[in-house]
């Protein structure tokens, strides 16, 4: 007697009516790490390059450094924009206020004054647009895209325009960055790239 193998079940969640909420993102079981909220879908990332982990350690580390005492510095932690966004950026620079309890695991966008994102090949388009466009409407005043140039970084820097709401150029910043908001930094972003480079 043959036997007709069952359906294997999905392991993936079912989404709800509307799309998942800022809220479920906490209450799934076994999302994979770095799992975001965008549009109410979720969105998995893929295993990050050599050159995403570097640059998001690099600002990380030279930020939190440099940063006033009424700030802090979070690497890859979600932010609440609304019910159905809660993405995660590479880099958040936080108002210091919201950063109370050990157990929390999003910001208040509104707490947030720079965000920035490391573009990969699987986030091109959400780094570029999708992103920018709701950190400029949750009135984020700094958003930074660091983009890889053949293993070197290129900043492009934003900043709000209060009369339109959306995001200006400020500039893009090769080896080195240097700005005065949101707070006054001098970045070598040389430091970045891989430090053994393969001989021609």
């Amino acid at each position: 007697m043959s036997v007709t193998p069952k359906a294997s079940q999905s392991s993936w969640p079912i989404p709800p009516e509307g799309g998942w909420t800022a809220d479920d993102l906490d209450r799934l079981p076994n999302l994979p790490p770095h799992t975001e909220l965008i549009d109410g879908s979720l969105v998995f990332v893929s295993p990050q390059t050599l050159f995403h982990a570097r640059a998001v350690d690099f600002f990380n580390w030279q930020l939190q450094s440099l940063a006033p005492e009424e700030f802090e510095v979070i690497r890859e932690f979600t932010i609440d924009i609304d019910r159905q966004n809660r993405p995660e950026p590479d880099v958040v620079v936080v108002r210091a206020d919201v950063v109370e309890d050990p157990y929390q695991t999003r910001f208040p966008a509104e707490s947030v004054v720079l965000a920035i994102e490391v573009v990969s090949e699987d986030s091109v388009s959400r780094d570029r647009e999708t992103k920018p466009m709701k950190y400029a409407r949750a009135k984020i005043p700094y958003y930074w895209r660091v983009e890889n140039e053949r293993g070197r970084a290129a900043v492009h820097a934003f900043e709000l325009e209060p009369t339109t709401g959306r995001y200006t150029s400020v500039g893009i910043f090769r080896e080195r960055m240097k700005v005065d908001a949101p707070f006054p930094a001098d970045l070598d972003l040389t430091g970045i790239r891989v430090r053994r480079e393969k001989s021609e």
